[in-house]
């Protein structure tokens, strides 16, 4: 004979019992507590541990468990019984306590350390676990831990920080604010930036403290960066159009990025390049030799990082109409074509003007004036420059002219496309976020 086993505990609920884990498994209590109802009230519908385990994906074992606690406990079996460990600190809070805690999380000048930990305290005061409450305010569980404890302790006094150890500053900070209003707003004589050592002359401090403070606010006199503000009175407008190109291209269409590298000089070196060796970098002489120019015109597809290129030893309209009769060569014919580009001279021509209304597949898109940056062309060129032209020697244009056009066959084999990730949205608050900080209000007074 196959034995059985033990027989299951019988459930038999009466009306109340069955209300109540009716409500616990609707989730009135906690997610743990509404499983564990389901499994009761499965239980006492006569169905085996078996079943109720297979519908509700636990193992027959937990079945069995909580079938027998609330055989034996009835409604308590279920709830989750203390855990061991050490006990948590008892918070309970005066009238004064709770008012001062409360005002420190709502007033608008209280230090963000500070409204944290009075939160915690107060959200200990109401109740709960240690875990429960860093969960909620997303902080660790020992965070939490740690302030109720110097609550505790310490009452209002231990939630603001202790002195730390350690010699006080020997720079008093009206010095400090010295330094640094005289490296803001002022220069050295006929200097046009300060150094370490005309800063500690100026001051009375070390050189190394001079660079301990510029360190600590991110001060580099030594250091300057170009910037260009476009003046396009349709720029916002211009932003608009190309940055929605990028980020939702039309269907049925292509989107190709244009420009002109031009005068690309093929540079020979009087010498040798000398060849890189450990502890010693490449080395070319500061002089060269000159044998010519050319331009390169390029469209660069944003969709697989293709490019179509042409060479030309002028940058003419002429040239550019080429281009645009290569590019409409290209493309296939059941494809509109969208076109980024500036507003150089070339593309603005009568002649250009007519080739392009006699094609009307074609779609202009300028950038803002100064605003070559939108243009994802220029940043391939400047993987070309980087990787080609900067380093490299020609004795001859057509020479340049054969490396160039290898490079660009090299790179349509394996093109890789550039992701654009900002929005206009946050272009235009960037720039007017500069230019708050370059120009601050002024108040009429």
């Amino acid at each position: 004979m196959v034995s059985r086993g033990p027989r299951a505990v019988e459930v038999v609920l009466s009306a109340e019992e069955r209300a109540e884990l009716t409500r616990w498994a609707d989730g009135a209590v906690s997610a743990r507590a509404a499983a564990r109802a389901q499994i009761i009230l499965a239980c006492a519908d006569g169905v085996s541990n078996t079943a109720v385990a297979a519908d509700f994906g636990v193992s027959a074992a937990t079945v069995r468990k909580w079938r027998s606690r609330f055989a034996a406990q009835r409604l308590a079996g279920l709830t989750d019984a203390p855990r061991p460990g050490r006990r948590k600190s008892e918070l309970v809070l005066s009238e004064a306590e709770r008012a001062e805690l409360t005002r420190w999380t709502r007033r608008a000048k209280t230090a963000q350390f500070l409204a944290l930990r009075a939160r915690i305290v107060l959200r200990c005061a109401d109740g709960g676990t240690n875990k429960e409450i860093g969960a909620e305010l997303g902080i660790a569980h020992n965070t939490v831990n740690r302030w109720r404890s110097r609550f505790v302790r310490l009452r209002l006094d231990g939630l603001t920080d202790e002195p730390r150890p350690g010699r006080p500053p020997s720079i008093l900070l009206d010095r400090v604010e010295d330094v640094l209003t005289a490296t803001l707003e002022s220069t050295p004589g006929k200097d046009t930036h300060w150094s370490r050592a005309s800063m500690a002359k100026h001051s009375g401090l070390s050189k190394s403290t001079i660079g301990r403070i510029w360190k600590k606010f991110d001060l580099k006199p030594h250091l300057q960066d170009a910037f260009k503000l476009s003046t396009d009175p349709q720029f916002i407008a211009k932003v608009v159009d190309v940055v929605g190109l990028y980020h939702h291209p039309p269907e049925k269409a292509v989107v190709l990025c244009v420009d002109e590298k031009s005068q690309i000089q093929a540079l020979d070196r009087s010498q040798p390049v000398l060849p890189m060796m450990p502890g010693m970098p490449e080395r070319r002489t500061h002089d060269y030799h000159r044998h010519g120019i050319t331009s390169l015109f390029a469209a660069f597809n944003i969709a697989d990082g293709t490019v179509i290129s042409e060479l030309h030893r002028r940058h003419r309209a002429i040239e550019f109409k080429k281009f645009l009769t290569r590019i409409d060569k290209a493309v296939p014919i059941g494809l509109d074509v969208h076109l980024v580009c500036d507003n150089y001279a070339t593309h603005n021509t009568p002649e250009i003007k007519t080739w392009l209304g006699k094609h009307p597949r074609f779609h202009v898109h300028f950038t803002p004036t100064g605003s070559s940056w939108m243009n994802q062309v220029e940043r391939w060129f400047g993987l070309l420059t980087d990787k080609l032209i900067r380093r490299g020697v020609h004795t001859s244009v057509k020479a340049l002219e054969d490396d160039i056009r290898a490079w660009i066959e090299e790179w349509n084999h394996d093109p890789k496309p550039f992701t654009w990730t900002k929005t206009a949205d946050e272009i235009l608050n960037s720039l007017a976020d500069y230019l708050t900080k370059i120009n601050p209000p002024t108040t009429n007074t």
